[in-house]
């Protein structure tokens, strides 16, 4: 009889197979939509290349089509055609959404097939990557380093620079305000949740020991899906009595779905964060075809036993077993509802997450995670993308770091 690894690896090769067939046409006419995007010119002065560049490129997207038709083309080629676009001609940050975008959406494929848009897990800091040896740190920031650090972990179909919303980084912010040291996660959101979570368990080991000063204090904030990986990432460290595990003081989730979002059910999920970006818009056609890293988000998968052995596109029940929440860390969540305040008799999501699944409230009790009342908060008439900038949250957060861990 095959092994469970054999199996699960032989329907994880299908389930490639399956998905590549049926986002080819998808990805030809998403690259003619995306092409379109970022040729027709700015935005503020009316996109005066428009007319033109679609004109030029009908001929070669009708090219590329009906060779689909005569003997088909694979998924990588029609991938091949999105490169291109990602060059010099897109602007920086909207070149980084596109790319974290596509990996929300198709990041385990481009894991598998050692596709050069797969994101690699690094840490970041002011968008570059951080190179974890002890010199190269200290190269890397204009001040000192600090014993304080706080790992801030995006989410879904997001990248590192995504912090910086509407003038506001809660990074920045808790730097200027507490003294940490801010530093960034950037990582392929489409892989498993379990698999970034042991990635992130074993470079945190890794910085802590190269970095510069004595670690102190170690933070986690993890916004959506980072806070799954944050919590993954505890307990494979914690698996592996990994020195990092030991100073982590705090962990704070912010709009995390520990039990899962109804949206990913229908593919909703990738669909609102990509339309933040027309040059990350036309991917929201790819909504039905779904990283594993979206269906972890069904119903919070966080181990490699909530999703080992499993059709992860059939609708079944939610058969997790318990992961309570790091033992000796102070863990705060915050979550968000559209509702202006609480007079609704029961307070609606953020658009993305409902507020029990941000809270850790669960109906089984073995599964309700254990946030202390004072350590949960609501932000009321706010989106899931909202958190990352409002005043309020970020004074919440901000309390929390400040405030002693006996509190």
């Amino acid at each position: 009889m095959a092994s469970k690894k054999t199996r699960n690896d032989g329907d994880d090769l299908r389930g490639a197979s399956r998905l590549a067939v049926e986002a080819t046409k998808s990805v030809t006419d998403l690259v003619e939509a995306m092409h379109h995007a970022i040729g027709g010119g700015p935005d503020i002065l009316g996109r005066p290349l428009a007319v033109p560049v679609r004109l030029i490129t009908a001929p070669v997207y009708g090219s590329i089509r009906a060779i689909t038709k005569l003997v088909g083309v694979t998924l990588d080629v029609a991938l091949e055609q999105l490169q291109p676009l990602l060059g010099e001609r897109t602007p920086g940050p909207e070149r980084e959404a596109v790319i974290a975008a596509l990996n929300g959406v198709l990041g385990d494929y481009l894991a598998k097939t050692g596709n050069p848009l797969a994101i690699e897990m690094r840490l970041h800091h002011d968008g570059h990557p951080l190179t974890l040896d002890e010199e190269s740190l200290r190269e890397a920031f204009s001040s000192p380093v600090g014993r304080k650090l706080v790992v801030l972990v995006h989410g879904s179909s997001m990248n590192d620079l995504q912090w910086l919303r509407q003038g506001h980084d809660h990074g920045a912010a808790l730097a200027r305000d507490l003294g940490y040291t801010p530093v960034y996660l950037h990582y392929n959101s489409g892989l498993h949740i379990s698999a970034n979570g042991r990635s992130l368990a074993d470079l945190l080991e890794r910085a802590v020991s190269a970095w510069p000063a004595p670690v102190d204090e170690l933070v986690l904030l993890g916004h959506s899906m980072g806070g799954l990986v944050s919590r993954s990432a505890c307990y494979y460290g914690e698996a592996a009595n990994h020195v990092w595990r030991s100073k982590l003081r705090k962990l704070v989730c912010l709009g995390s779905p520990h039990h899962g979002a109804p949206l990913e059910r229908g593919g909703n999920w990738v669909d609102v964060l990509l339309g933040i970006s027309r040059y990350s818009e036309a991917l929201t056609r790819l909504g039905r075809i779904r990283s594993c890293g979206v269906t972890d988000l069904r119903f919070g998968n966080v181990l490699d036993e909530h999703w080992e052995g499993a059709d992860r596109f059939a609708f079944g029940k939610d058969t997790r077993t318990p992961l309570p929440l790091p033992e000796g860390v102070a863990c705060y969540a915050v979550a968000a509802t559209t509702a202006l305040d609480t007079a609704a008799s029961k307070l609606p999501g953020d658009g993305l997450v409902p507020v029990d699944s941000a809270l850790g409230r669960h109906v089984k009790p073995e599964l309700t995670l254990a946030f202390p009342e004072a350590h949960r908060s609501i932000a009321y008439g706010t989106g899931h993308l909202d958190l990352l900038d409002r005043a309020e949250v970020y004074r919440t957060i901000a309390s929390w770091l400040a405030s002693d861990l006996s509190t």
